[in-house]
């Protein structure tokens, strides 16, 4: 899943796409690159960020939805409103990738329901401005926890009507979590695939990347945690993950042809008994 951003202010490219016609071309050379759906995101949801209008929201990210869906991509749009929802939806979305998993506005999954679209159930619990207040996880622990709210998430949608086997779900890497709370989440995902539904990993660039980079106290900066992102896709493909959201599509599919190449079947194989392939 390729990252567009059209947005002034998300922490790793605000600002880089935030007009229709770069936004376009960007997603445009994400698939070129090697994605396989595109993500089209109109609010920032990094730690502080203030949230647009809704009216703002709409016009960042409905001209670009009906572009990239008119050249046949498969576009997903990341709102937690409903307007928007339904907006992107007419435009050609097939997805909703809601961060906050219905919570931030129930009406969302009606939405859903309504346009029998998939959806993405992302774990949260508070706008980006105040969710540095909610990051306790006791006594259970992050992992058991976080699967316990988005079971809730998942029951919360089916009761609004969309089918089960339409949804996915994304522990949400980074929202209301400390660095540690990540990495703990990371090593827990085979928990999470008890849900029982297809799972989404948003690790790209983040600042627990960063934490984990830090030198001298500083966390190293977005641009420089990409060669750490490959190495930890290159473990979760390993893992069960089905949705893999990226910045750098090209790097993404560079760890994933390293990853085939020792898999079964690939590179590495043995050559069968008696032969030299040289």
């Amino acid at each position: 899943m390729g990252i567009v951003n059209v947005t002034p202010d998300s922490f790793s490219d605000g600002g880089r796409w935030d007009t229709t016609e770069t936004a376009v071309a960007h997603g445009r050379r994400l698939l070129e690159e090697g994605a396989d759906l595109l993500d089209i995101g109109g609010e920032s949801t990094r730690p502080g960020a203030t949230r647009p209008l809704v009216a703002e929201e709409l016009d960042r990210v409905v001209p670009v939805i009906e572009e990239l869906a008119g050249d046949g991509a498969l576009v997903s749009v990341d709102t937690m409103r409903a307007e928007v929802a339904q907006a992107a939806l007419a435009a050609g979305a097939r997805i909703v990738n809601d961060v906050s998993g219905g919570l931030a506005d129930p009406r969302i999954l009606d939405v859903v329901a309504a346009g029998d679209a998939t959806y993405v159930a992302m774990h949260w619990r508070a706008h980006a401005d105040r969710m540095r207040n909610f990051a306790d996880y006791s006594p259970d622990g992050v992992v058991a926890t976080v699967r316990r709210e988005l079971a809730e998430r998942l029951d919360s949608a089916v009761a609004a009507g969309v089918a089960l086997e339409r949804i996915v779900v994304d522990p949400g890497l980074g929202f209301a979590k400390q660095p540690h709370h990540n990495w703990e989440l990371l090593a827990g995902l085979d928990v999470l695939r008890g849900l029982g539904r297809p799972l989404l990993v948003g690790a790209s660039r983040k600042s627990f990347l960063g934490s984990l980079l830090a030198e001298d106290g500083a966390p190293r900066p977005v641009d420089g945690r990409e060669h750490a992102h490959a190495a930890l896709v290159a473990l979760l493909a390993g893992r069960g993950v089905d949705v893999l959201r990226v910045h750098d599509v090209r790097a993404t599919r560079d760890a994933l042809a390293v990853v085939r190449a020792l898999g079964p079947g690939g590179l590495g194989e043995p050559a069968p008994h008696g032969k030299d392939e040289g």
